[in-house]
């Protein structure tokens, strides 16, 4: 049986001030599996392996491992699903029509809920930039928001808590996806990425960005994230109160460098895990830690413990 979180109503638990937990996420998964484990996945999409018995097994364990070390290191865990890549654009490339396309991404939401833990638990629908999410992109606000409504619209549809936006490299991709939340009525976290200077992609500071998101969608989002960034990356002296939680990077490689990476640099799991909890520690409103590419059950492990020492 699935336990989880009594107080989670469409994910504001995730972010919410009213009580003690951290809630450890992981979206290193495919880094994991390429790097680690030595497998295929193209184009970088691991939600084809919900079509199998041997892929659900597999996510089966990492998810459980996910789950072990949240409880071991006393935080609640936040389950991504495997859908980052799940949006027209990246799965045609796959073989999938609209049709299977929609079945992939309601299975991803019922596989986590099929999943078991004794710890509160929350089950984020993951979705990705329609390109690639190390560029800007050049989507309007309103492109954006038809673009996305229907992934959204499924994976709502489908039970999950919250909408989750990760790897976003420009604000106004990023406004059309709040949008396309607000018109399913589902809450929505965007976890944006910067380059090594603390940017966006599209070259936005990252209190500006936040700033702007926020004036043309009403305050419409649940809580902010960074995601797939080094700490050392990070500038947060202004936008730093704003956020609800960090994703991070083992390495401190640019995204240029991880796109040509041939090995996995997985930089130093204790150290990482020191960093996130020093900016826990200065920034208690944040909620949300975890891992992001190159980290596997070491790093979060570590994270688990930093966020509460």
């Amino acid at each position: 049986m699935l336990v989880t979180n009594d107080t989670i109503q469409g994910g504001s638990a995730v972010i919410d001030q009213g009580n003690d937990i951290r809630w450890l996420s992981w979206t290193g998964m495919e880094t994991h599996m390429i790097y680690n484990l030595g497998m295929d996945l193209p184009d970088f999409a691991s939600f084809p392996l919900l079509e199998t018995e041997q892929g659900r097994a597999l996510l089966r364990k990492l998810y459980g491992d996910q789950i072990a070390v949240a409880q071991e290191t006393g935080c609640g865990v936040c389950l991504e699903s495997v859908t980052w890549m799940a949006n027209a654009d990246r799965a045609a490339a796959l073989g999938y029509d609209a049709e299977r396309l929609e079945r992939v991404n309601r299975d991803a939401i019922d596989f986590l809920k099929e999943l078991e833990a004794e710890i509160p638990v929350c089950i984020s629908g993951q979705i990705g930039p329609r390109g690639d999410g190390y560029e800007a992109g050049e989507m309007t606000k309103d492109a954006a928001q038809a673009y996305h409504t229907r992934q959204i619209a499924v994976l709502a549809g489908a039970g999950c808590d919250m909408i989750s936006a990760f790897t976003i490299g420009s604000v106004d991709e990023a406004i059309g996806m709040v949008r396309a939340a607000a018109v399913v009525g589902v809450p929505i976290t965007v976890a944006l990425t910067v380059e090594t200077d603390g940017r966006l992609p599209d070259g936005t500071n990252l209190n500006d960005a936040i700033t702007r998101i926020d004036a043309a969608t009403s305050d419409g989002v649940s809580g902010y994230l960074v995601n797939c960034a080094h700490p050392d990356h990070l500038v947060l002296e202004e936008a730093g109160a704003r956020l609800s939680g960090l994703v991070v990077n083992a390495s401190r490689l640019s995204h240029a460098e991880l796109d040509e990476a041939e090995e996995l640099d997985d930089g130093n799991p204790d150290e990482l895990g020191q960093q996130i909890g020093d900016l826990a520690r200065k920034y208690p409103q944040m909620r949300v830690f975890g891992g992001c590419c190159g980290t596997d059950m070491r790093h979060l492990r570590a994270i688990g413990c930093g966020v509460h020492g």
